[in-house]
């Protein structure tokens, strides 16, 4: 009963672990046998083991060599047994990167890192965001779910790829949606605006639903559906049509020679948002009185959040409570 248990037991570990266990067995086996047959010339068990390792995976450095007939026969039987098990093990072990890498091209493997950025759609905003977080070594872990992709090569992205529906709760789970820390949801291109604004509530709902600790940004393109969105467990709702629109209607009634949002845009590019809780020695300030203090450590003053409201360019004459959270811009480190 006992040794039926065992190889019940044993044939339930993994390939490469029972493929392992059984070259160490080997080995050890034709290790203390030689060492039995001429214990003259193998006078240890381990000189009879390395002896069996060293001829088993066809190395023969050649400093232990039975004498005897018997001993002879015994290492002919190791090099037929041994040598094959271990070239076998070696081809499964190349085999089975090959395949597991295969697999996180395709989207199929779960992933079981924390504290994780989880993107949704793979489109030209996500590339974007990738390469930055890439090209400014910022150590956080991305998962990409997306069902239009049929595969995203593993070796040429730092990205871990889902392939799937990102508002379906198994497809959440492969990306490990309870241990994920932050989520961006963009706006499927391929479907019109009021859909694709659905689609993304939808998402929401369900990445809310798996993980109530989430910080979830998503992008609405219609106006109707922010309130929805915000309600659905969106923590920051982002409008990209209305940023677009503002950015076309300042282009085309400017009358400066100068673009000033590229300007703006390539100045944010070298910059990162940033929320100071304002210290106790700023309370009672000025707003202006803060922002001199901060300009000279290299943090630009834009704004401030007052009883949960986001005030821009307030007034200099503010004065500051304790509480009070500052908005401004600092430089990428």
């Amino acid at each position: 009963m006992n040794l039926f248990k065992f190889w019940q037991f044993y044939f339930h570990l993994p390939v490469l672990v029972r493929l392992l266990l059984t070259v160490l067995l080997t080995m050890f086996l034709f290790g203390i046998t030689i060492h039995l047959i001429e214990p003259n010339h193998f006078p240890h068990i381990f000189d009879g083991i390395w002896w069996a390792f060293v001829t088993g995976s066809t190395v023969g450095y050649g400093d232990y060599v039975p004498l005897s007939t018997l001993g002879k026969v015994i290492a002919i039987l190791l090099i037929l047994t041994g040598g094959g098990l271990v070239t076998f093990y070696m081809a499964t072990i190349s085999a089975s990167t090959i395949n597991h890498e295969n697999e996180l091209s395709k989207g199929s493997i779960t992933f079981k890192g924390k504290n994780h950025i989880i993107f949704v759609g793979w489109n030209e905003r996500t590339k974007q965001l990738v390469k930055m977080i890439t090209e400014r070594d910022i150590r956080e872990q991305i998962v990409l779910i997306d069902k239009t992709l049929s595969n995203l090569p593993y070796s040429k992205n730092t990205v871990h790829y889902i392939r799937g529906d990102a508002s379906e709760d198994e497809v959440l789970e492969k990306a490990n949606i309870k241990e994920a820390k932050y989520a961006i949801i963009t706006s499927d291109p391929s479907k019109q605006e009021r859909q694709a604004d659905q689609t993304t509530i939808l998402t929401t709902v369900a990445m809310k639903g798996n993980n109530p600790d989430l910080y979830i940004v998503s992008e609405i393109l219609t106006k109707e559906q922010v309130t929805n969105a915000t309600r659905a467990g969106a923590n920051t709702v982002i409008r990209s049509n209305d940023f677009m629109s503002t950015l076309f209607f300042h282009e085309l009634f400017r009358d400066t020679p100068v673009k000033p949002f590229d300007v703006l845009l390539e100045v944010l590019s070298s910059q990162q948002f940033e929320q100071l809780l304002l210290p106790n020695e700023m309370v009672g300030k000025t707003f202006l009185e803060c922002s001199d203090h901060y300009v000279a450590k290299d943090f630009l003053l834009i704004g401030m959040i007052n009883e949960e409201e986001l005030k821009l360019n307030p007034s200099f004459d503010i004065k500051l409570k304790s509480g009070d959270i500052l908005v401004g811009l600092s430089k990428l480190k």
